[in-house]
């Protein structure tokens, strides 16, 4: 079976979410559209309209009822996934990087830039006051003057967020108290993507050092490494099987000056516990940004710097993956 290919982008996807039942695909690139796709046959639903900026970042909730995107437009916001209504908007002083909603979907984190002079700080609102929402004050802003997050996604029981720094750090921060509860210096380079296993008791973590790595969430102990050669732009846990996929490539800047057979821009499984690769998918014509297991397991998308995101059905257990040719 072909891929489904989705062009509703302009400008370099950066990042690609499935709801919890799996039939919407939410994704968000450069160009300022948040767009929602039926994930079954690739057919556009509708776009969230309103961030002047590139969307860094979107999140659904658990039941499909909000959706949640953060911008370079310095500024958060909140929408009515049904009928594409903005129901808040939550500016910042710096572009929002990372966003989330936690298990209940009642709070809401999200992280800003360390740019023009403003820190980078993790904040977090309780939905269900709207006072926090209309004076634009979170419960817990939590300064992160040392490195800024690049990546962060909710833990187990919504107790902490799991965050990923520009340094390689990895840290829990509280979501009653925004201490640091545990720290993990796994990575020497910038963290690009953390995404969490379908049971939230793993995280992997993907790097610019070119290795993805598996920790636990509670106690963020290290447990396994996948090496290739290039940085690694995303990667996340197969629901179903003990694979991983991982989407990556050289910096868009280094692109052009090498052809695509070089530049090596395939989506690549390896399984979880040998650490080994066993599969490589073709498709997009630049880096890899972002990669995304549907939650069935039978199915992944990829967002590409070519602004195209990708649905490539598979059968997880016979390893055939479907190649253009």
């Amino acid at each position: 079976m072909r891929p489904i290919l989705l062009q509703g982008h302009e400008r370099s996807i950066t990042q690609i979410k499935y709801n919890r039942e799996g039939d919407l695909l939410f994704s968000v690139a450069k160009d300022t559209v948040v767009n929602v796709w039926y994930s079954v046959n690739g057919e556009r639903l509708g776009t969230y309209n309103g961030h002047t900026g590139a969307v860094w970042c979107v999140d659904v909730d658990w039941d499909t009822k909000n959706v949640l995107t953060g911008s370079a437009d310095n500024s958060c916001r909140l929408w009515d996934c049904e009928t594409g209504k903005q129901l808040a908007l939550l500016k910042t002083s710096s572009a929002v990087r990372t966003c989330g909603f936690d298990f209940s979907g009642n709070i809401i984190m999200f992280s800003t830039d360390k740019q023009m002079g403003y820190q980078c700080f993790l904040n977090y609102y309780d939905l269900r006051d709207p006072q926090q929402i209309e004076e634009n004050q979170p419960y817990i802003s939590v300064p992160c003057s040392e490195s800024k997050i690049t990546s962060a996604v909710w833990g187990p029981l919504g107790e902490f967020v799991i965050a990923g720094h520009e340094n390689g750090e990895i840290n829990q921060f509280s979501a009653k108290s925004g201490e640091v509860l545990k720290n993990a210096k796994e990575h020497t380079k910038q963290i690009n993507d953390i995404q969490s296993s379908v049971d939230l008791t793993m995280v992997i973590s993907a790097s610019k050092d070119n290795t993805a790595k598996l920790f636990d969430s509670t106690s963020l102990d290290h447990i396994k490494t996948f090496k290739t050669e290039r940085p690694v732009n995303s990667a996340a846990i197969s629901p179903i099987m003990d694979h991983v996929v991982m989407g990556g490539g050289q910096e868009a800047m280094e692109v052009t000056t090498t052809s695509t057979r070089i530049g090596k821009f395939e989506a690549r499984f390896f399984h979880a516990a040998y650490e080994e690769e066993f599969g490589r998918v073709k498709g997009h014509f630049g880096p890899i940004n972002c990669v995304a297991f549907h939650p069935d397991g039978k199915s992944y998308s990829s967002g590409g710097e070519d602004g195209y995101v990708r649905i490539h059905y598979f059968d997880p257990h016979y390893f055939e993956f479907e190649f253009e040719g």
